[in-house]
């Protein structure tokens, strides 16, 4: 007979049938029988959220991420730059070397290099050996054939070190895999309010500077072992405008990734170092 009854709700809806006698015996508790039974089923949800709350970061350390994050992205571009272009360092003889109205100048990166024919009326009457490479002038630039052929490339009858240049290539691009590790890391942690994102990201960002100094270390060595090739040819060189590119990289991605470090850790390593003291004494 019970099993033939059926009551509704508020809500016009079906309630099942086990649930009448309940409703009949109990008009009164009925209602709280049943929103203690929806209360009990969501509350692990309730829970969960709280727990998954406790170990958000507030307002103000999500502004320190992002100001820490953008000094990293600083540095990040500042690589981009470096290694995209070819003006790591400037070859050039004298600009009286050939005896003639114009004179010649290169400079190269990790990827191509460029010769350039420039007037020596154009040159500061001051300066011995031609260039800077800037000036106006023809220029043929030409991508090195380490990573295709193994080829060595060959200027001013000198010939460049394909071992030390792949080296510092690939120690560049191992940089910049680093650095968009960190990026996803730190992307991660904001979007999932989760801190433990931070301590990755703080050692990616660490060793891709590490690895920009490394990179620039091993071009130094390659460009002193080209110059020593030959000596048919005296040449004059100095460090372009990259390299200083790369240098402020890695100083930046260095101190990017110590931030994000000291944003990891449990407590304020200046109140640390600096407690406050008490009021009262």
């Amino acid at each position: 007979m019970w099993s033939a009854f059926s009551v509704t709700d508020d809500d016009g809806r079906m309630a099942p049938p086990g649930t009448a006698l309940a409703t009949v015996g109990a008009p009164q508790g009925a209602g709280g029988g049943l929103s203690g039974l929806m209360t009990g089923r969501g509350g692990g949800g309730k829970r969960r959220r709280t727990t998954s709350a406790g170990h958000a970061m507030s307002e103000a350390q999500e502004g320190k991420i992002k100001l820490a994050f953008f000094v990293a992205i600083v540095g990040v571009v500042l690589t981009v730059l470096g290694v995209g272009t070819e003006f790591w360092v400037e070859l050039a003889p004298s600009k009286s070397f050939y005896n003639n109205q114009t004179c010649l100048t290169a400079h190269y990166g990790l990827w191509k290099g460029c010769t350039k024919t420039l007037w020596v009326s154009d040159i500061d009457p001051e300066r011995e050996s031609c260039g800077p490479a800037d000036l106006p002038g023809e220029s043929n630039c030409t991508y090195f054939k380490f990573f295709t052929t193994g080829e060595n490339a060959v200027m001013f009858q000198k010939t460049t070190q394909k071992n030390l240049n792949v080296a510092a290539a690939m120690l560049a691009l191992f940089s910049l895999f680093l650095m968009v590790m960190g990026a996803i890391c730190i992307v991660m942690c904001l979007s999932k309010n989760i801190i433990f994102f931070l301590k990755p990201a703080s050692v990616c960002f660490i060793l891709s500077g590490v690895l920009v100094l490394l990179s620039l270390l091993v071009f130094h060595l390659s460009v002193l072992a080209f110059l020593a090739s030959d000596s048919m040819v005296p040449l004059h060189h100095e460090l372009s405008w990259s390299v200083s590119c790369i240098g402020c990289a890695a100083a930046v991605l260095i101190v990017g990734g110590i931030l994000f470090l000291l944003l990891a850790l449990p407590y304020s390593p200046w109140q640390r170092c600096l407690p406050q003291k008490d009021s009262s004494s």
